[in-house]
């Protein structure tokens, strides 16, 4: 077991090296086009950090292991905001001034509960593959339009626009960049699903536990790195912003593309237990970023609570490893 352990570890080191290149590459690149800081912080950042799941999820579908696509896609989602705003609003308190982030809120709640009329019938088709990429291509286009319509500056505009002019590069190198971490990603990603399915195998349990967990935090070192650096910036709304960008990209992209590559069997697991976490972790995060005066924000009381629930539900999951 120590050469797919050593295989997860270099997958992991690698996959969160390539995902910083190819955000930063494409950004770069984006800016160079003329594309405007807020549009680059909702569609192009929101990619690049959700890359290692879509290459993960995808060469799991490719290779037969929809567990591991599927525990990667929500699992990632459970771990973005029950653990990386957890453990980012404990060490700094995230205040929520975004108007454009608080109207992408409530899509992302719809969002997840579409997820559910894809799931409930135990089977998740090409279909349905295919009706998640069209809404996201919807999502997305709607998120383009918000953007253009901004004329005075978000303050998720001006944190964005803060950290592109920090990581300026000439466009050889965003574009050298950006195919360097398209490269990486794609090796990464196979020794990580590698090493995932073999110790999965080893240890007798489901590929779905392992993409829960040790997949779905590791492709989410990504977010809590950027996240966790945006806070201690002062740079809140970026690091919900994300969160939020991540997770809308997981429930659409990352599923619907693993769904369109090969059609799976849903785990009742899935229905009953992972699926009502994410649900209940997106209205919580609906709630914390509203309050009366329309300013909402996320305390270290409330980051404790979310990673209080998150190390729960793991130790839960490890637990019913354990007893089977």
């Amino acid at each position: 077991m120590a050469l797919p352990i050593l295989m997860i570890v270099l997958g992991l080191i690698i996959l969160v090296w390539s995902a910083d290149l190819f955000v930063e590459g494409a950004a770069a690149i984006a800016r160079h086009l003329g594309m405007s800081p807020l549009l680059i912080g909702m569609l192009v950042v929101g990619f690049g950090t959700s890359a290692p799941e879509l290459s993960v999820s995808a060469l799991s579908a490719l290779q037969g292991n929809p567990g591991l696509a599927l525990g990667n896609g929500y699992g990632s989602n459970i771990t973005n905001i029950a653990l990386i705003l957890g453990v980012t609003a404990i060490i700094s308190p995230i205040a929520v001034h975004s108007q454009i982030l608080k109207k992408e809120l409530p899509i992302l709640l719809l969002v997840t509960l579409f997820a559910f009329a894809q799931l409930h019938d135990g089977e998740f088709s090409r279909l349905d593959g295919v009706l998640e990429l069209i809404l996201f291509a919807g999502v997305m286009a709607w998120m383009t339009v918000q953007g253009m319509k901004q004329h005075r500056a978000d303050s998720f505009e001006q944190e964005i626009e803060a950290e592109l002019d920090a990581h300026a590069m000439s466009a050889f190198q965003a574009w050298l960049w950006l195919i360097a971490g398209l490269v990486l990603l794609v090796v990464s990603s196979r020794m990580l699903v590698w090493g995932a399915v073999s110790i999965a195998t080893d240890l007798g349990v489901s590929d779905l536990i392992i993409g829960l967990t040790v997949v779905a935090i590791g492709t989410s070192l990504p977010e809590l790195a950027s996240s966790v650096m945006a806070a201690r910036k002062g740079e809140h709304d970026l690091a919900v912003g994300n969160i939020i960008g991540s997770n809308l990209f997981n429930t659409l992209a990352v599923v619907g593309v693993a769904g369109a590559i090969q059609p799976m069997t849903i785990p009742a697991e899935i229905i009953s237990r992972d699926w009502p976490l994410m649900t209940l972790l997106t209205l919580a995060l609906f709630a914390m970023a509203y309050d009366r005066n329309g300013n909402g924000s996320i305390n270290r009381w409330e980051g404790g609570i979310l990673l209080a629930t998150y190390t729960a539900y793991t130790l839960y999951l490890i637990d019913s490893v354990v007893s089977t």
